[in-house]
């Protein structure tokens, strides 16, 4: 290929960037929600979907297959046939009364890609496979990241006991779906035959957009802990038990909520501590409350700063008690480490926006996607698209049809410049 084959300015895929959105909307479509969107794993919708991109997939040139844990796949073959494969994807599924966008924009995306490739006759010195991840949500199970893990070689044979809310077992869904639940771990990669995988996601914040830039190279992907802490005090009549006597819970766990907050702040960096949820028992109106348990989400891209953190937030929860006269408990719920996307990739994404005359911000992920557990086989990487008002996991989810033409010209361009390393 010459070398300005691949260099496209970002208006030679406005076409492509109205198609792509249309896509989304016809997945929009294959829902079990009357008033919404939800596609969760192994169900009508979930099959439905990934026919659907099969077919998108096989109009860009593309062989297709569905692997034994339902990740829809395409592949488009190299120069040589024993080229080395780039995976570019992300995830179909989706939460209750999602958008359209989160996941599935990533795929579509990859799909233009290649389908520009194939359109002008184009093959690359490796071959391109796209996967729609199956379940990266866990709405169905409550396991997280099923399809990415699986052919990460991370398969857990507990999974399969896992039921949903009509008590049907994830052994009997894989069953109902067509698949054998004796081979999934056949969908596993040979990390050998891998250059990386690159995943497009929208934000799902507000950064890109307070910075008013249509796309960003993400650093990496936090380290997230989370655990319940429950205070217990001395449940009291609210007109008869003195201020002074009292052992109130719910005070207490205000004030570890606020500690939190005070103390992520005075972290800073990536740091954010999160107190999502908060009871309290008995929980009447006129009776000091004896018990409460807060939850709290800590996250950062350095799990040591991450731990610091945790550290000194027990610490004034235990000084917090004390000084209260109250009981303290942690109970851990969910510990992930931090992954870090590779640096090379960074640098060629970065290269690919600065090329189309656009600042290339480098910024971490809060939330977890399919890469992290991608990378325990293979270098990847991730960009990340604006997000308008930084909604996700909401039906007014969106993008702007504008950067999504821009962001698949700087893949087109870091598709380029991977091709002539």
């Amino acid at each position: 290929m010459t070398a300005d084959q691949l260099t496209r300015p970002s208006d030679a895929f406005a076409s492509a960037a109205e198609r792509l959105l249309h896509r989304c909307d016809v997945l929009g479509g294959f829902s079990a929600l009357s008033d919404g969107i939800l596609r969760a794993y192994l169900t009508p919708e979930h099959a439905k979907a990934n026919a659907q991109v099969a077919e998108w997939m096989e109009e860009a040139g593309m062989s297709t297959w569905q692997d034994a844990v339902g990740n829809q796949w395409g592949r488009y073959e190299g120069i040589e046939a024993d080229a080395k494969t780039l995976v570019l994807g992300s995830h179909l599924d989706t939460v209750p009364y999602a958008g359209r966008y989160d996941g599935i924009l990533g795929v579509l995306a990859a799909v233009e890609l290649v389908a520009d490739l194939h359109g002008r006759g184009e093959r690359l010195p490796f071959a391109i496979e796209i996967v729609g991840f199956c379940d990266e949500e866990g709405t169905r199970f409550g396991a997280t990241l099923i399809g990415s893990k699986a052919l990460a070689g991370q398969w857990n044979d507990d999974w399969m006991q896992l039921q949903d809310d009509d008590g049907i077992s994830m052994w009997s869904a894989l069953q109902a779906f067509g698949l054998d639940p004796h081979n999934v771990r056949d969908a596993a990669l040979n990390p050998d035959q891998l250059l990386g995988f690159w995943e497009i996601h929208i934000e799902q914040g507000p950064v890109l957009e307070s910075l008013d830039l249509p796309v960003g190279v993400v650093t990496g992907i936090a380290g997230a802990r989370r655990a319940n802490i429950r205070l217990t005090g001395q449940a009291g009549h609210a007109g008869t038990t003195p201020m002074h006597l009292r052992r109130d819970a719910l005070v207490g766990a205000a004030e570890v909520a606020l500690a939190v907050e005070e103390i992520a702040k005075r972290a800073g960096g990536d740091i954010v501590a999160t107190v999502g949820q908060l009871f309290a028992r008995p929980g009447a109106v006129n009776v000091i409350a004896g018990g409460a348990m807060l939850s709290l989400d800590v996250r950062s891209q350095s799990d040591d700063e991450r731990d610091r953190v945790l550290e000194e937030i027990n610490d004034a929860t235990e000084t917090i008690a004390a000084r209260r006269n109250l009981d303290m408990m942690w109970e851990w719920q969910h510990s992930a480490g931090a992954v870090l996307c590779d640096d090379g990739f960074q640098a060629v994404f970065a290269q690919a926006i600065a090329d189309e005359d656009i600042i290339a911000q480098h910024l971490p992920s809060g939330a977890g996607h399919d890469a992290m557990a991608v990378a325990e086989i293979t270098p990847m990487a991730m960009l990340f698209l604006r997000s308008p008002r930084g909604l996700s996991h909401h039906p007014d989810e969106a993008v702007i049809e504008d950067d999504v033409a821009i962001t698949l010209s700087v893949m087109a361009r870091a598709l380029k410049a991977l091709a002539s390393t």
